[in-house]
């Protein structure tokens, strides 16, 4: 269900998320109080820093319109991407809060060839070696999670940090609106992973603007993708 009015998300449909049925601080996030967060995206890294999926906020009381959640045109005909598709899952989702510790401990400096601690972390690798070993024991590993830290196979770099390049990127070429480059500007919105055949180590990241997710601009999210096939 979407607002009328709203475009067709150019990405496939993922997960509602009814904001209302969230417990009092549960994430990290300053989300709505109400309404639902609808989320879209292909579990695909196609390698060109392209935007992988929309989010899409609908308010409570927003006039809505029921739309073909199969309504692609741009994998419609393409039987691979159907059975991709055919796999995302079905389930309910059923919310529960877990403690999230950083999981990487570099992040890119768009302007230099070179890697620098996450911010506020000087320790960070250190941090994130104690966390990948008691993780598992701590915190559970739903399909999709909302806020904390960024999660992914194989790679010691922050993926909120991939999402802000490739949005500063994006900007520079006239396609969205500038950007910040600070990285302290860019919380992780939601993270999902789909365990789907074919896709397998695929793990899809929303990032989001603190400024645009106070003022109610998911538009602006930018959706990356992790693969380690």
């Amino acid at each position: 269900m979407l607002p009328v009015g709203t475009p067709h998300p150019f990405h496939p449909f993922v997960a509602t998320i009814d904001l209302a049925a969230l417990p009092a601080d549960a994430t990290d996030l300053p989300l709505p109080p109400d309404g639902r967060l609808l989320l879209f995206a292909y579990p695909e890294d196609f390698g060109d820093l392209t935007d992988m999926g929309n989010v899409v906020y609908v308010p409570a009381g927003a006039a809505v319109e029921e739309r073909d959640k199969e309504g692609w045109a741009w994998f419609e005909n393409d039987d691979e991407y159907q059975e991709v598709f055919a796999q995302f899952p079905q389930d309910t989702l059923r919310a529960t809060v877990d403690v999230s510790l950083p999981y990487h401990h570099w992040v890119e400096i768009p302007e230099e060839p070179r890697w620098v601690p996450l911010p506020g972390h000087p320790r960070s690798e250190e941090l994130a070696d104690v966390w990948a070993e008691t993780y598992d024991d701590i915190a559970s590993s739903g399909r999709l999670r909302l806020g904390g830290y960024a999660d992914q196979e194989a790679v010691d770099t922050d993926p909120v940090g991939r999402a802000m390049t490739c949005a500063l990127r994006e900007a520079e070429a006239g396609r969205r609106e500038p950007v910040s480059d600070d990285l302290a500007d860019w919380v992780l919105l939601a993270e999902w992973d789909p365990w789907i055949d074919g896709l397998e180590g695929a793990t899809v990241h929303w990032s989001i603007q603190r400024a645009d997710l106070a003022a109610r601009r998911f538009d602006r999210a930018f959706t990356t993708v992790f693969r380690n096939p």
